[in-house]
Formats: C-alpha cells, sequence, structure tokens
C-alpha cells in the first residue's frame, strides 16, 4: 500500500482554510484540519470535515453529456468541444463576441484560476460579458472602500471590539470564530447587530435589534453622536481625511432620536455604542458578507462604516481595518480593450472609478439582456438560477438562450437547464494557489493547492477545459501554460516564492510580505491623498457624495399602499454552517444536521397566522411564492420572516426576489428587506 499526506485547502468557501488529506493507494481516505495553518489552526467545520463524502459522492458528473431531445447522452469530450465550439463561432460571426456570458461561481472568487481562466477566455473570445457573485455581494464593500482609502483595508480578527453588523460567525465565518474568542478571553469586547439574535449575541456586551435594510440610518446617527459629542480623533481627522468639514453639517439631520423611528433601536443604545466604539482604539466593524450590501442603501451603508472607522482613528491601527499589502501576483485573467461588461453605462462606478476598470457585469442585469444582448452562456462552478436574485426571471431568459454549457461537479439546477454539462474536478484534483487577506497582521499568505488525487471519471479542471476549448476556438495562444505546474508558477512569479518551495520546503503555506501599520504618504491612494469623507467620486456619477440613508424600496414607509396584501418584512438570505449557498444539500451526514429549510417566526406573527412549528407555509411577495416549513422562536421580531438561502424547488428563497428592484449606485438586488405574507399550505 502507498500513502501519503498531502497539505493543501478546503477551498468549500472563501476562507479556504488549511487540510491534512491522507491518500492511501490513490484515493483520499482522511481529512483533518492542518495545525500548521495560521487562519484556523487544525480546526474545520463540519462541510470541510465531509470533503470527502462531497467529492467520492455517487452523484458526482464523471463524463461530458448533450442533452437530446430533452434526455442526457453520453458523449465524448471531443464531440462536445467540437460542438460547443462550432456553436460559439456561429453565434459570433452572426452577431459579434459579446453575445457571450461567461459566469464564474462562489467557488470562482476565493478560486484564482478559475476566476482568472474564465476572465481570460471571454476575453481571448472577444466578450467583455463576464459575470460573477460580485456583482451581488461583497464588491461593493471593495468599491466604497476603494473610493474611500484609494485601496482596500480589512478587519483585522484580532481587535479589542468586534462589532459584528449583520455577520453570524458561528454559521459563516470559522476563522473569526476562533479569533474571536480567543481574544474575549483577553477582555476584547462584543457588540452585534442584526434582526435576529444569533446566539452569540447571548453573551454580547451588547445587542442592538435593527428593522432590515434600516441599518445605515444606525450608521449615521453613530456619526452624528460621535461628531456632535467631539468623541471623534481630532488629530487623525485633521490630518489624514478630506471632507470633515461638509460631513459635520451635514449629519446634523440624522439624530438617534430619528434614527430610533426608522430602525427600532432605542436612541440611548445608539449612544452607548457609538461612545463604545470611539473610545476603542483598535476596534472594527465587521460587516456581514453581503447583508448589508443587499439593500436599497447598500453603498452608502459601506460608506457609513468606512467614514466611522476613519473618523474614529480606527484605520491602520493593530485590531481596526488596515490597508494590507496587495497581492502581487501574475495576472492570468484580462480585459477586452474598448469594450464594457454589461451595466458599465448604468453603473459606472461598479465598473470604474479613477481608471481602475473591474472586470465584472452587472448579473442583476442579464435576464432583461436575453436574447437581445446575450445568446450564450459559459457557467463554471456556479448555480445562478438558484443564487442569483430573482430565479424565476433567470429560468425563463436560459430558455431563450441558444447555447448554455455548464461545468460542474454536480447537476445543479443551471446544469439541468444547460444544453451542455461537463465534468469539472474537484479542490484535490489540481493544482492551484490559496490565499486569505485576514491572517495573523501579516499579509499576503500563499499555499499551494495540491493536486492529491487523480481526477474521478473524465473529470476536467477549468486550466485543461479553457485551453482545449480555446484551441477549438483558434485562440490558443492566449492559453501558453502546458500544464496546470506551468500556470501556477506563472501566478507565483511577482512573489518571489516558488513553486518547489511551496510543495516542498514549505508545504503549509508562507508569507511573503509584512502588513505595516501606521500612515504615510502613500498610504491613501485617493486623488486627495487622504481618506474622502467626501466622495468627488460619487458626486460625479450623480450620487450622494457623503453617506445619506434610502429606505427600503418596498416597506411600510416608502409603499403603504402593498402592505394590506403584504403586510410582513422579508429578510433573505440566513447561512447555515453546513452548506455553502446551494452547494452540499446532497451530502448525507450534512443533510442529518440540516435537514430542510424552515422560515422563522415570532411567536405572535405565527399565532395571527394560526401556524406552529412544522406548519408547511406559503410566502409570497409581488416576485412570487416559495414553499417551506415554520419555525417559531423569540430570536427574530414580531412582523419579520426570516428564510434561508440555498434551497433548491418550491423552498428557493430566490423565488421571493427580483432583479428589478436594485439599489441605486451599484445596482445591487434587494434581498434583506421586502415585502411579504404568510398562509398555510393547503
Amino acid at each position: 500500500m502507498t500513502r501519503k499526506e498531502v497539505m493543501t485547502d478546503c477551498t468549500l468557501c472563501y476562507h479556504s482554510c488549511g487540510v491534512k488529506v491522507t491518500v492511501e493507494d490513490g484515493k483520499a481516505v482522511k481529512v483533518v484540519g492542518l495545525k500548521e495553518h495560521p487562519l484556523t489552526r487544525g480546526e474545520l467545520c463540519p462541510k470541510g470535515e465531509a470533503m470527502l463524502e462531497n467529492i467520492y459522492s455517487p452523484e458526482r458528473i464523471k463524463y461530458p453529456m448533450k442533452k437530446v431531445n430533452g434526455k442526457w447522452a453520453k458523449i465524448s469530450w471531443e464531440q462536445a468541444l467540437n460542438e460547443i465550439s462550432a456553436k460559439l463561432l456561429d453565434l459570433k460571426k452572426k452577431y459579434g463576441p459579446e453575445v457571450l456570458g461567461v459566469f464564474s461561481g462562489s467557488i470562482g472568487v476565493e478560486n484564482i484560476e478559475m476566476n482568472g481562466l474564465t476572465q481570460r477566455f471571454r476575453s481571448a473570445f472577444g466578450s467583455p460579458n463576464f459575470f460573477s457573485v460580485e456583482s451581488v455581494c461583497y464588491r461593493m464593500r471593495i468599491r466604497t472602500r476603494q473610493m474611500t482609502f484609494g485601496k482596500y483595508p480589512t478587519e483585522e480578527y484580532d481587535s479589542k471590539l468586534y462589532i459584528l453588523w449583520g455577520h453570524n460567525p458561528d454559521s459563516s465565518d470559522l476563522p473569526l470564530k476562533i479569533h474571536m474568542a480567543e481574544n474575549r478571553k483577553k477582555g476584547a469586547k462584543l457588540v452585534v447587530i442584526d434582526p435576529k439574535r444569533i446566539s452569540i449575541a447571548d453573551s454580547a456586551d451588547m445587542y442592538l435589534r435593527v428593522r432590515p435594510g434600516t441599518d445605515g440610518a444606525l450608521a449615521l446617527a453613530m456619526i452624528n453622536v460621535i461628531i456632535n459629542e467631539k468623541l471623534y480623533d481630532k488629530e487623525f481627522v485633521d490630518k489624514y481625511t478630506f471632507g470633515f468639514d461638509k460631513l459635520v453639517p451635514h449629519i446634523q439631520q440624522y439624530t438617534p432620536e430619528w434614527a430610533e423611528k426608522i430602525t427600532g433601536v432605542k436612541a440611548d443604545d445608539i449612544r452607548k455604542l457609538s461612545r463604545l466604539f470611539a473610545g476603542t482604539k483598535g476596534a472594527s466593524i465587521f460587516q456581514g458578507t453581503c447583508s448589508l450590501d443587499q439593500t436599497a442603501n447598500g453603498t452608502q451603508n459601506s460608506r457609513a462604516m468606512a467614514i466611522l472607522q476613519a473618523i474614529t482613528g480606527n484605520v491602520n491601527v493593530p485590531g481596526g481595518w488596515v490597508i494590507s499589502p496587495r497581492l502581487a501576483m501574475g495576472a492570468v485573467g484580462m480585459g477586452v480593450e474598448g469594450v464594457a461588461p454589461l451595466g458599465s453605462a448604468e453603473y459606472p462606478i461598479f465598473f470604474e472609478i479613477w481608471g481602475r476598470k473591474s472586470p465584472y457585469g452587472v448579473v442583476t442585469m442579464v435576464p432583461e439582456n436575453i436574447p437581445a444582448k446575450i445568446k450564450a452562456f459559459l457557467v463554471l462552478g456556479g448555480n445562478p438560477l438558484v443564487s442569483m436574485a430573482d430565479s424565476n426571471a433567470f429560468r425563463e431568459s436560459f430558455k431563450k438562450l441558444e447555447l448554455l454549457v455548464v461545468h460542474d461537479l454536480f447537476m445543479s439546477e443551471t446544469a439541468q437547464a444547460a444544453d451542455y454539462v461537463l465534468p469539472a474536478c474537484s479542490q484535490l484534483e489540481k493544482w492551484g494557489l490559496a490565499f486569505d487577506y485576514n491572517v495573523c497582521h501579516c499579509l499576503p499568505y500563499l499555499m499551494l493547492r495540491k493536486k492529491a488525487i487523480e481526477p474521478l471519471g473524465e473529470a476536467w479542471s477549468e486550466w485543461k477545459l479553457i485551453t482545449e476549448l480555446s484551441n477549438k476556438l483558434g485562440e490558443g495562444e492566449k492559453f501558453p501554460w502546458k500544464s496546470e505546474e506551468e500556470m501556477v508558477t506563472f501566478e507565483l512569479g511577482p512573489t518571489g516564492l516558488s513553486f518547489d518551495h511551496l510543495l516542498n520546503e514549505k508545504p503549509e503555506g508562507a508569507y511573503y510580505q509584512q502588513k505595516k501599520y501606521g500612515i504615510d504618504e502613500k498610504t491613501f491612494t485617493t486623488p486627495t491623498g487622504k481618506i474622502e469623507i467626501y466622495s468627488e467620486a460619487l458626486a460625479k456619477v450623480g450620487a450622494d457624495p457623503l453617506p445619506t440613508y434610502t429606505e427600503p424600496h418596498r416597506s411600510a414607509v416608502s409603499t403603504p399602499e402593498l402592505t394590506e396584501k403584504y403586510p410582513l418584512i422579508l429578510c433573505t438570505g440566513s447561512r447555515s454552517l453546513y452548506y455553502t449557498h446551494s452547494q452540499f444539500r446532497h451530502v448525507k451526514s450534512l443533510q442529518k444536521k440540516d435537514p430542510e429549510p424552515f422560515a422563522e417566526l415570532a411567536a405572535g406573527t405565527a399565532k395571527n397566522y394560526g401556524l406552529k412549528t412544522g406548519d408547511e407555509i406559503i410566502i409570497e411577495t409581488p416576485s412570487g411564492q416559495a414553499k417551506m416549513k415554520v419555525r417559531i422562536t423569540d430570536r427574530v421580531d414580531e412582523g419579520v420572516v426570516l428564510v434561508p438561502h440555498g434551497w433548491s424547488g418550491e423552498a428557493n428563497a430566490n423565488l421571493l426576489t427580483d432583479t428589478v428592484t436594485r439599489e441605486s449606485v451599484m445596482g445591487y438586488p434587494e434581498m434583506k428587506a421586502l415585502l411579504c405574507s404568510v398562509r398555510k399550505a393547503e
């Protein structure tokens, strides 16, 4: 028997936690957390522990398939590539290259190779239309921090005050959970701001229950208190910020009493939190991954939080937001000269700021542009028919595509709608790089994602698929790497770390730059060279240059006419510790721990509708209906309905959302503050 142990990363969510895989006779037989990894130090979440059950699932797609008369037929890779390339070339000849859309899913965000190769592929084809989860979560936060600081600062896991704002580490952030537990023992304080009293709130120093979608009002009131009580860091503000003089009169309207009426948070609690935050050097706001983005006030939420960090001097200090060294790597992806992606005209600041262009199109605009502008889609590592807002619109529009190709491990809902389904490799079946931006004050940290086992069946990695398909399209010269290892070596070029070093000398990963605290003349790369509290970039696109508040577009305040039919507040997207979006629902060990979706309601709300825990209900919005069971809980406010994200079929939360009601600056869908009704299913 041959036996080896491989140090690699998990890649089942964006944290890329370290794992040690035992391989016997070519089969992975055991996975444990990697103690040498500085992020998780040997701990794994249930998804990571179930990795092999997922990889060796009998439901894995093992060979290429083509839909023939509504049924799947096994075909060869050669046939698949020939037919797909012929169709793409025909569409390109008839309509131009921009008719191709390429989608990289959530795993493509943390998988550098998947993300880069899909971008490079659409560029080689000549299309600007690259889409991902980045245009529904996280990219908004990056953009707003860039326009405020010039670069993207991140929260430090080792903080003196953790403000979990719409963020639940118990369900979605194991590394933060680990570090927070350690630092709380040392005296770090914790504040939870959430419509739901999550379990960690029971031990918090403060818990503030906020009405869904009104977080921006709370943040503005905090700025008001900090300025008017002169709690801000005057020396820092005078030296390093631009526009504070404009902020002072602007913020006067946003009093704690004003915010209390909107948010439901008591004015006295707003003052107490403001004083705690301003009085703590080394405090961080930990914003939920997308919970504050997917609202009518998304951009301004992030702007207000950036300004809170700035006026209290909690920037580039231990425990605050710290601007990390930029990850210097060879760029696999490339842009398309002279052509901008879908949505760039409507939401210009999402696409470009100060000449820095984003590769992403606005995914909420996809359904309305099929088939007029987009006629073919290549989907890698994603399931947009479930994970994107308005599944109804996506499903109907995808029926109008002339070609839909999906590269995946499993037959997702999007794969079921495809013309061709191609088998993909798991993270243990290919080479790549893993990195994380929040490790131990030192950045960046890189690890080689190692090929531990051979691909199952006829599965191909993204590198092989994109390279072979590009060869068929006559664009092979743009993919010069003869192997995955050669491509990874190219990526590593600027870092000073070699493939061999990360494979043999530092298999647990290595740092190649140090994070630096303090501020110099190069810290803030804005046009003013300072933290821009007043944003000329926003003003130029007609948006508010200072943070403001926008009520949810559908609420009792903004659309009272809808409340007779839809009297309840709906918040979608509750995360589960056992799943990542729509992934792993087939894994039996995880199913046992979280077997079915539940909509959470308070006791009074449930009583009004004659409901008890376990009842099946229909949840309805102006966009559609979903069916799931009820869980009555005292952790949710009366009149609020919380529903989980990622379930398929009738329980899909995105049957209730839409792509038309968008945040005005960056086009994000509103998924966190909607109106709905509930009734018992017949």
